[in-house]
């Protein structure tokens, strides 16, 4: 916010004066913090950094080697710059040493070829570094309540980094601590360029302060996180040195993401939120292109891969006083589970929760390989059977794609071969062939003719069974499940064959048709096996 140097030489009262830059012209963007009068020839001891000298030349040595000391102890101390006007000391010129240590040192070195008052230099140049001073600290005052306003609110992501955005008009990108994006905002940018490679470049950008910046990169850095729990890095890449501005903002956003992070801890993370973002595009189709960047900043290459869909059920909800809530959480828990195993199988994954039975994703194979998914799949099942309080999950897997634009069918594919599966198999891991007649009848389930046919087939046999305490609904479908086996469904009944036959006797004479007929047996099932598609899991 403080004036330059090349700023400053356009004060009238210094124009005036003809000045000509004899030296350090790659110094003229110095700030200007103050403005000295220095007839003192050891002044730089004297300095504080930011000093714009005045200088008759009087006091000034005749040695070279003492000038270019003299030099070298302002460059030292970080003047912005040395006025120094003719007419007393120098009517013919700076000496050589002089003008050579400036431009060795970047110092901007600026003959006065007219009289010039220096109070009057000091007057106007402090009235401008004072504006600049008062401006700054209203632009501070401001960023304070925007930053106060977000945090207390407890803003999500994505409005934070907008703020910073709008106040920087600068890219913005929010990592974890392993180099993954996590959101960003490309300030109208590309975003291909932006996220580029993120994790290689990122890796190889170092500060051992909470903020600073890395001036190989031209990155400015913050690190995110509070109370001894870091996880992420706010970032502004390729900007010059930043003003003081610039590192308060970034600082106040950082805190902000803190605090919604604290906030939000019993809710989803920031990872699975930035993983559904981008699933639920993918399942759109109408996805923008920007999504392979995104997705590879995130550690999920999506090009010249094998894309497998998975979808993880539970098979029955837990129970609470409030059991949606209860859901949700065993959800977000599994969530985590998943992007762990996936972690541990070296399998990049979209992983997240997109409603509220299910958890899904998006695995992405350099080569897709079944022993893999089988592994995933046991160790998924293994984690949640060993959680405080077990959940019994199955696991069901999409038909492998190698095109982005496939990556909705492999998805659905996982969603639809879970949902149609059946809560009491045994199987380690679901596909679409595995479901076969009831993944059928789970596509047809919100048909009314379906829903109809069901309740001509069995309805008599529901209302002996709510009417007398009988089982024989339960009978049947052991008997159906069996294949007509009647030993077999008496052994998995757990009664007595002869009670066992009794009860398909009273099933023949509630619903009028014989069990010997392969025709009957088949409409029973199928209705058995709607009915189970209609009724919620539990």
């Amino acid at each position: 916010m403080y004036p330059t140097v090349a700023e400053a030489l356009t004060v009238p009262v210094l124009r005036r004066g003809r000045p000509t830059v004899v030296a350090g012209h790659r110094g003229l963007s110095n700030p200007v913090r103050w403005v000295h009068i220095a007839e003192i020839s050891d002044i730089g001891e004297l300095l504080s950094g930011g000093e714009l000298l005045l200088t008759t030349g009087i006091v000034l040595p005749e040695e070279p080697e003492a000038l270019r000391s003299y030099v070298t102890g302002l460059a030292t101390a970080g003047a912005s710059g040395l006025v120094v006007e003719l007419l007393r000391r120098y009517p013919a010129g700076l000496p050589e040493a002089l003008v050579g240590a400036a431009e060795s040192a970047g110092l901007p070195l600026i003959s006065l070829a007219a009289e010039t008052r220096f109070v009057h230099v000091t007057e106007a140049l402090t009235e401008r570094i004072r504006d600049a001073q008062l401006a700054e600290l209203r632009a501070a005052e401001r960023v304070h309540e925007t930053f106060t306003a977000l945090t207390s609110s407890g803003a999500e992501p994505a409005t934070v980094l907008h703020e910073v955005v709008r106040l920087l008009g600068k890219p913005v990108v929010l990592e974890n601590l392993s180099h993954e994006v996590l959101a960003f905002d490309a300030a109208g940018e590309s975003t291909a360029q932006l996220l580029a490679d993120w994790h290689t470049r990122a890796s190889a950008v170092t500060i051992h302060e909470r903020t600073g910046y890395h001036e190989d990169s031209g990155w400015l850095l913050t690190v995110v996180g509070a109370r001894g729990d870091d996880w992420g890095r706010l970032v502004i890449p390729g900007t010059e040195q930043p003003p003081h501005r610039e590192i308060v903002v970034l600082e106040r956003a950082a805190s902000a993401l803190a605090v919604h992070r604290l906030l939000s801890r019993e809710r989803e993370t920031l990872e699975r939120q930035t993983h559904r973002t981008l699933l639920t595009e993918l399942l759109g189709r109408g996805y923008d292109a920007d999504i392979l960047p995104r997705a590879h900043a995130l550690g999920v290459p999506l090009t010249e891969r094998t894309l497998v869909g998975i979808a993880v059920h539970l098979r029955a909800l837990p129970h609470s006083p409030a059991p949606a809530l209860a859901t949700q959480a065993v959800l977000r828990d599994l969530a985590d589970t998943v992007s762990l195993a996936a972690r541990r199988e070296s399998i990049p994954a979209l992983v997240a929760v997109l409603d509220d039975t299910s958890v899904r994703g998006l695995l992405s194979f350099t080569e897709h390989q079944e022993s893999t998914l089988l592994r995933l799949a046991r160790h998924i099942r293994r984690s949640g059977a060993g959680w405080r309080q077990p959940v019994d999950v199955l696991v069901a897997v999409g038909t492998p794609v190698t095109e982005v634009a496939d990556a909705h069918r492999t998805l659905a594919e996982a969603e639809h071969a879970a949902a149609a599966a059946p809560r009491d198999g045994d199987r380690e891991l679901y596909r679409l062939e595995d479901v076969r007649l009831r993944g059928l009848l789970h596509l047809l389930r919100t048909d009314s003719r379906l829903s109809a046919f069901a309740d001509r087939e069995l309805g008599p046999l529901y209302s002996r069974d709510a009417r007398t305490g009988s089982r024989l609904v339960e009978a049947l479908r052991h008997f159906c499940a069996h294949g007509g086996n009647k030993s077999a469904a008496a052994a998995a009944a757990h009664v007595s064959r002869t009670a066992y036959y009794q009860q398909l006797d009273r099933i023949e004479q509630v619903l009028g048709v014989s069990l010997a007929d392969p025709e009957s047996m088949l409409s029973l099932y199928v209705a058995l096996l709607a009915t189970e598609t209609r009724e919620p899991t539990g």
